[in-house]
């Protein structure tokens, strides 16, 4: 009997680590403007496109006998216009999530620095410490960057543990209760990147031996992990941090903080707080670790760049420096950043272009493959049609259009 490498457990949890980081510290903010009940109609839409969409990626996955990046699918399916725009698209996406990232903490550090220790710093000089810190362990390498992040995990899950356990008992059901299902829009592109594991799929399919149906079963298992996790969090900050007030949920989207600044307003110096705190912290640098190796591979590879003992210095300050230029000249820019990466560059990569994908392997191509995703042309123009009403939302949003609801 052939043995099967992997597992599905393994695979879900690759797939819920990819999604469980920084993201998650904008959910709140975002959903809370609907309300905790409201916001569950969003939660189940987003988790359900998205894993509809990665189970489309499965699809055009399993018409390679080898394994295959993201890039080459699209490559291969959408030729090479395809191609160019997926490139450009996976750049925007990198950037605008390490932009996000490098803004957050910065902005983090400084709050910390002055509820905690008195202490004034500009926002600027938290993000240029974490960035010249950890780019440096970016530069090291992938192991380094696999010791880092480790660590860095383990403490993020005690420090959601702890938030959970201390926070429960200071849970007021009433603030639940609020409703403004107008807003509920509002949520959509940051939850596109909550549930974004779709660059992860072509390693998880290599990792289960290209056994496409145990692939499929991490896929929706991972993303109903995560489901679970962002609920449990959602139940914590929403039944905490009320609508109004400075720190209120009104107020951290205006301001553009994140979750676990709200709390920290809010609760002053806290148990609570300190594990919000700690929480935050780990979250955004297991995230940045990620994203900031994941960038300077996909530009070595893109440039040609050869494989050495660590990563070229030019390809780490390429990675890093503009995101770093642009966090320091809009340091509140976290939950924007975040926005722009859901609604307008990840729709496009995972939600529209596995669409395109498996619409041109199926009907035009004729592509064999040993999976395919149930609901036909249906399901495929559905689907699409969601992914452009996001982006529509998305623009209209940004361009400040008077028809969305006024916050």
């Amino acid at each position: 009997m052939n043995k099967k490498h992997g597992s599905v457990f393994g695979g879900m949890l690759l797939l819920a680590g990819s999604c469980i980081g920084a993201g998650m510290l904008g959910l709140p903010i975002m959903t809370g403007l609907s309300g905790f009940y409201p916001s569950l109609i969003a939660f189940f839409g987003a988790w359900a496109f998205m894993t509809l969409t990665a189970l489309l990626l499965v699809e055009t996955n399993g018409c390679f006998s080898k394994r295959v990046n993201f890039i080459t699918m699209v490559g291969r399916t959408l030729g090479k216009k395809g191609k160019f725009f997926c490139w450009i698209l996976y750049l925007f996406l990198f950037y605008s999530l390490l932009l996000a990232y490098i803004a957050g903490i910065g902005s983090l550090t400084q709050k910390i620095a002055q509820q905690f220790f008195g202490v004034m710093i500009p926002d600027w000089g938290g993000s240029l410490f974490f960035v010249i810190l950890f780019g440096w362990v970016v530069y090291l390498g992938t192991r380094p960057v696999d010791l880092w992040n480790r660590v860095l995990m383990v403490g993020k899950i005690a420090s959601f543990l702890g938030l959970v356990f201390w926070g429960a008992r200071h849970v007021q059901a009433d603030l639940l209760s609020h409703s403004a299902p107008e807003y509920a829009l509002y949520a959509l592109p940051i939850l596109v990147i909550a549930f974004g594991f779709h660059n992860m799929i072509p390693s998880v399919t290599d990792y289960l031996q290209n056994d496409l149906k145990r692939v499929r079963r991490s896929i929706i298992l991972g993303g109903l992990f995560a489901l679970v996790i962002y609920l449990v969090w959602q139940v914590i900050i929403l039944g905490i941090v009320p609508m109004g007030g400075d720190s209120g949920i009104i107020a951290s989207y205006k301001k553009g903080d994140e979750a676990t600044q709200a709390l920290i307003g809010f609760l002053k110096a806290n148990w609570i707080s300190y594990f919000a705190t700690f929480m935050a912290f780990f979250a955004i640098l297991t995230s940045f670790l990620a994203q900031a190796l994941s960038l300077s591979h996909f530009l070595a590879d893109g440039l040609k760049v050869s494989y050495k003992r660590h990563e070229e210095v030019w390809l780490v300050v390429l990675t890093l420096l503009p995101p770093l230029f642009l966090a320091i000249l809009y340091p509140n820019i976290f939950l924007k950043a975040l926005n722009f990466a859901g609604g307008i560059c990840a729709v496009l990569l995972f939600g529209i272009m596995p669409v395109l994908m498996v619409w041109k392997g199926r009907y035009k191509s004729e592509m064999q493959t040993n999976y395919r995703v149930f609901g036909g042309k249906a399901l495929l123009v559905v689907l699409f049609l969601l992914a452009i009403f996001v982006m529509f939302f998305q623009l209209s949003n940004m361009f400040d259009a008077p028809y969305i609801p006024k916050i």
